[in-house]
């Protein structure tokens, strides 16, 4: 049984990946290095850090390149928020009387300041941040706290967390909401990955506190929604998440109990995409066992539609998407997108739904993270 969780700060309880991300390309100029693209920087930078500046500035002292680093973050952690679903995390364990503690790299400074604007310091145990290694800091943290090892799992969002739970014999859970991807987190292999803590919080309370959790928690067969949303221009949303691999996909999600599906279609796509669709027309049924581009295994039913917004389309994504673009449907083909999605795009091109798969073609529109 859980009675203890260590938890990582940044990318996992708070997400300061933009200012980070900022931060680091403007060491990168003053180095006179090319800046990284977002997802570049994720796929590249890791823990502890000095492995990702000897790739990139060997020449320079660390010592330089942190002060580098501080003279540009310290501004920029202003925006630095707490997570979805930290907070509600965190008072879930204390109501069970379960303890939590952060294990980070993060500079005291930083911690103090994020803890206190966040309001999430009050609901923590001690903090054990600049730590450049975890794996050299956990063992300590264990026997100062004097935690079971067998009682207690370590959450983070990196491949370094994985690392550090498996070095001081705790269990792992690895988090997609901050810096590593859903194949850097695989190939960790931990105990469990999990979309977010709020899904975390979900598995520790049906599961009583067990960990690993039972194979099949949490899993289908689920009836799920999703559709293409054309504009007035024929182009497609195409929405990018982390759950599934960052390729780019439909927006949809589960249909709840006593909803019909258009109806549990429009409330997804409204609170995904801040869209209001029309014409919405069904393609499909696809069976979707265990998609390897999905961030664990499910069985999905998922019923797919396409669909149109009419005169100016403002998108506002939740938290479950990190980017979207408006792409040419007979040109969307060419993107990286996930399975179900190329499936369905592939449908329509041929004829399924008469006239929507012959629209102009022309170029994607800018990305928008």
């Amino acid at each position: 049984m859980i009675r203890n969780i260590i938890l990582d700060w940044s990318g996992t309880l708070v997400d300061d990946l933009p200012a980070v991300w900022e931060a680091t390309n403007r060491v990168l100029e003053r180095a006179g290095r090319p800046t990284l693209t977002l997802d570049r920087f994720r796929a590249e930078f890791c823990l502890p850090f000095v492995r990702f500046y000897e790739r990139h500035t060997p020449e320079i002292p660390l010592s330089t390149l942190e002060q580098w680093f501080h003279e540009h973050f310290g501004p920029a952690q202003d925006s630095v928020v707490a997570l979805p679903h930290a907070r509600a995390f965190l008072e879930f364990c204390r109501t069970h009387g379960v303890r939590t503690f952060v294990l980070s790299t993060v500079k005291r400074e930083y911690y103090e300041q994020q803890a206190a604007r966040t309001g999430l310091g009050p609901l923590l145990g001690p903090a054990y941040v600049e730590a450049r290694d975890k794996r050299e800091w956990i063992g300590r943290l264990l026997r100062e706290q004097g935690l079971d090892p067998r009682e207690t799992i370590f959450v983070g969002d990196m491949e370094h967390d994985v690392e550090t739970a498996r070095h001081g014999g705790v269990g792992s859970c690895a988090v997609l909401t901050g810096y590593n991807t859903l194949a850097q987190l695989r190939a960790a292999r931990p105990d469990w990955i999990a979309e977010h803590l709020g899904e975390l919080q979900a598995l520790l309370h049906v599961g009583r506190f067990a960990w690993p959790p039972e194979p099949g928690t949490g899993q289908g067969p689920v009836v799920t929604v999703g559709g293409l949303v054309l504009n007035d221009r024929d182009e497609v949303l195409l929405v990018r998440t982390p759950k599934w691999s960052h390729r780019w996909g439909m927006p949809g999600g589960k249909v709840r109990q006593g909803e019909s599906c258009e109806a549990a279609l429009r409330r997804e796509l409204l609170e995904e995409t801040g869209l209001n669709v029309v014409e919405v027309r069904w393609v499909e049924m696809q069976e979707c066992v265990n998609p390897p581009e999905f961030y664990r295994p499910a069985h999905f039913l998922l019923l797919t539609y396409v669909c149109r917004v009419h005169g100016p389309a403002e998108v506002r994504l939740n938290e479950e998407g990190c980017a979207w673009r408006w792409v040419p449907l007979t040109s969307a083909l060419a993107e990286d997108l996930n399975e179900p999605t190329r499936r369905l795009i592939q449908r329509v091109l041929q004829g399924v739904l008469p006239g929507l798969g012959r629209v102009p073609a022309g170029e994607p529109s800018a990305i928008r993270d």
